[in-house]
């Protein structure tokens, strides 16, 4: 060991120049002083040094006399991962290009309200400059901050279009296609069409009625197995199975008599998609609606009831991507022409599975932005006398009523179902009432049509109703594999039977605003979150039935907020995915954008697309999103035999396989987790402990499945508990 008491470190760097290469290792030099530094924090720097190289310190001698306390080190060894956001880069909002340093600079000092140094910049007389200055700041700085919040916001909008597809090709069915059929329309008219246009494609059709009301899942599976039975046993043996999958259940739009929140058609599929799996069938089903969404102004929707299957199908691909075909959708009136159209599509659909079939043509759905630039506002949208808002004491429901009384309202109506009880209802109700409004909050379940009746009718005349805001919802996480038709109804009822509700007893009163707070995972899907995704289609299209008929009527569908909200635990998870919680504030910006413009349908949301689509879409392509992509996702492997690790596997003796594949397995897992190597994933460790759900749960199940070309089951991770026994499994 080397010492240097002089006082710089000029002999210290010579020793270490001069060892030889032999001792290099076992040295330790430490210079007691440095010029750049304090005598006592450079002694004790070389004391430290020395002590982490090996050399025995005497530390309770170091620090005789000094209140010093022994601690514990971590408990993990650090990662020493960057969590830093990097700072984006400046937009300059009037232009939306970017910003210079000058412009950086000059709007800072007007928020922050540096007269001085901005008058020393303009060269102007620090007194008579600077109270010109004064006087403008406050308006300009005001005027920044709108613009730049309304900048922000209009980044996160985005619309439904259905675009025609060109290329539809003409190949046609072929093979033994299974045809299911409500019991209740067994001699409908698109029923009728679409199975005598299969069958003049030379098609054997199975055709099975169910009865949602009469059938549950495990009487569904035995018949639809018994029909695969049969149809082996009639082709003489061998490996039969079902060309392809179509349900027409949808168009059975009475309610379930035990869960009336939904129709039969909703129960009957949620009972097929089971059943289907139980039953072991593999074919791709596809779900037929008729009127369910609306391809522009001339083709109005006719049924929000059949459009909540597109919300569910939506779920089922994210959920079951290897044996899901899509959605489809046909006129409100059928014939042949439309019924061969729509079998030539599902024999050779490509990529798309969200298409509606017209007498003019096949059109598919696609998320575009909706860009509001240049676009002027010909009566801003304020809000005055009272305003009804569902859901009203809850988080996003709380933001919309301090919104609404700063905007100008004077009557807010508030509801939930605790009322006054629900936590923190009496200090937003006080808070609301500081800022002069008059605030009623009412236990109400607007499921219930006598109560919002009754609601209704309590508004007083003084402050007549002018605009509702229903944000009322339930959300139940779950997978749809493991869905109670009592749990599915349930969460149903508060989001689209409120809305039904109030769109039916407020139909004939004149209204500024009728808007539903609806959601993504109505857009797009959300693995384990079937029936919000469900209701909250549902809304969408009331909404645009509301407006064919000359109503006021907005959805707005809503990414994750910051804070506390439907989302509640999934934001961490969702912005991991690339799905950002937007700011209270920026949101309610954006949602003042869709009012002053008098929209329908708009969603608002902050997602990075690339990050995004990379899970979204890694087990199967979505063409819905590909347009805000400038690289859409790769492909995966169609088969067992071309996956990576088939041919990763194939020089490897079979001793030593079960290791690589635990590689692999422990590599998605980081992967879904957000770790940064695969090193930071326990083999041992229980996947519920590692923080799995559902939700990630589907994710490393569909990313598994890309990796080994294996169609794998939704309970992957729940029946092989731990990374080793799944590497186990697939071995």
């Amino acid at each position: 060991m080397f010492v240097e008491l002089g006082p710089g470190a000029a002999l210290t760097a010579m020793v270490q120049e001069n060892l030889p290469e032999t001792a290099v290792e076992r040295s330790v030099c430490v210079a007691g002083l440095r010029r750049e530094g304090a005598e006592v924090e450079s002694l004790l720097l070389a004391v430290a040094q020395a002590f982490t190289a090996g050399v025995g310190v005497r530390w309770p001698a170091v620090f005789a006399g000094v209140p010093a306390t022994r601690v514990d080190l971590p408990t993990y060894a650090f990662q020493r991962e960057r969590f830093w956001l990097d700072a984006p880069d400046q937009i300059e909002p009037a232009s939306g290009r970017l910003a210079t340093a000058s412009e950086t600079w000059f709007w800072d000092a007007v928020e922050h309200e540096r007269i001085e140094a901005l008058a020393h910049e303009l060269k102007l007389d620090t007194q008579d400059g600077g109270s010109s200055l004064g006087v403008v700041f406050p308006a300009l700085s005001e005027w920044h901050r709108k613009l730049r919040d309304q900048t922000s916001a209009g980044r996160w909008r985005y619309q439904i279009k259905w675009q025609p597809l060109s290329d539809v090709r003409t190949t046609l069915p072929s093979g033994s296609w299974l045809v299911l059929v409500p019991a209740a329309l067994p001699l409908d008219a698109v029923a009728s069409s679409a199975i005598e246009a299969l069958q003049d494609c030379g098609v054997h059709v199975v055709r099975v009625e169910v009865d949602a009301a009469e059938h549950d899942r495990s009487t569904l599976a035995k018949r639809i197995g018994d029909e695969l039975s049969r149809l082996s046993t009639d082709e003489a043996g061998g490996d039969v199975s079902f060309g392809g999958v179509v349900s027409l259940l949808a168009l059975d739009e009475t309610p379930h008599p035990t869960h009336a929140s939904i129709s039969n058609g909703v129960a009957g599929t949620v009972l097929l998609v089971q059943a289907l799996g139980d039953a072991g069938v593999q074919a791709r089903l596809w779900c037929v609606t008729q009127g369910a969404v609306s391809t522009g102004r001339s083709d109005p929707l006719a049924s929000a009831v059949q459009a909540q299957v597109w919300g569910l199908g939506r779920v089922v691909g994210l959920e079951h991507p290897d044996r899901w075909g899509g959605l489809i959708d046909l006129p409100g009136t059928v014939n042949a022409q439309h019924a061969l159209r729509m079998w030539r599509v599902l024999a050779d659909p490509g990529d798309e599975d969200q298409l509606a079939i017209r007498s003019s043509g096949v059109y598919v759905r696609r998320l575009l932005r909706a860009a509001l630039d240049g676009v002027s506002v010909e009566r801003p949208w304020r809000p005055r006398g009272s305003v009804l808002v569902t859901g009203g004491t809850g988080a996003l429901g709380a933001h919309v009523a301090r919104w609404l009384a700063r905007g100008g309202a004077e009557h807010l109506i508030l509801t939930s179902r605790r009322g006054i009880d629900a936590p923190g209802a009496v200090q937003l109700r006080d808070e609301l009432s500081g800022l002069g409004v008059q605030v009623q909050v009412v236990a109400c379940d607007v499921a219930d049509r006598a109560a919002v009746a009754g609601l209704l009718a309590s508004v007083p005349d003084r402050y007549p109703l002018t605009a509702v805001v229903h944000a009322a919802g339930v959300l139940e996480n779950g997978r749809l594999d493991e869905a109670q038709l009592a749990d599915f109804a349930e969460a149903i009822r508060a989001k689209a039977c409120g809305a039904a509700h109030l769109d039916d007893l407020l139909a004939d009163t004149p209204l500024d605003a009728f808007v539903v707070f609806s959601s993504v995972a109505g857009v797009w899907g959300s693995g384990g979150q079937a029936n919000y995704a469900a209701a909250n289609a549902f809304l969408d299209a009331l909404v645009q039935r509301r407006r064919a008929r000359g109503l006021a009527a907005t959805s707005v569908a809503w990414g994750a907020w910051a804070g506390e909200g439907m989302a509640g635990e999934a934001t961490q998870q969702l912005h991991d995915y690339g799905i950002a919680a937007m700011e209270p504030g920026l949101a309610l910006t954006a949602l003042g954008q869709v009012l002053d413009h008098d929209e329908t349908c708009v969603v608002v949301a902050d997602v990075d697309w690339e990050r995004f689509v990379e899970t979204f879409a890694w087990a199967r392509p979505s063409r819905l999103v590909e347009a805000l992509c400038e690289q859409p996702p790769q492909e995966p492997s169609a088969s067992a035999d071309e996956s990576a690790l088939s041919r990763r596997l194939s020089g490897v003796p079979a001793t030593a396989r079960q290791a690589v594949v635990l590689d692999v397995v422990r590599g998605e897992i980081a992967a879904v987790l957000g770790h940064a190597t695969a090193a930071a994933v326990d083999p041992d460790r229980a996947f519920t402990e590692a923080g799995f759900d559902s939700l990630t749960a589907v994710e490393l199940r569909n990313r598994l499945g890309t990796v080994t070309g294996l169609r794998l089951p939704a309970t992957l991770v729940f029946d092989h508990p731990t990374p080793a026994a799944l590497a186990a499994y697939l071995t």
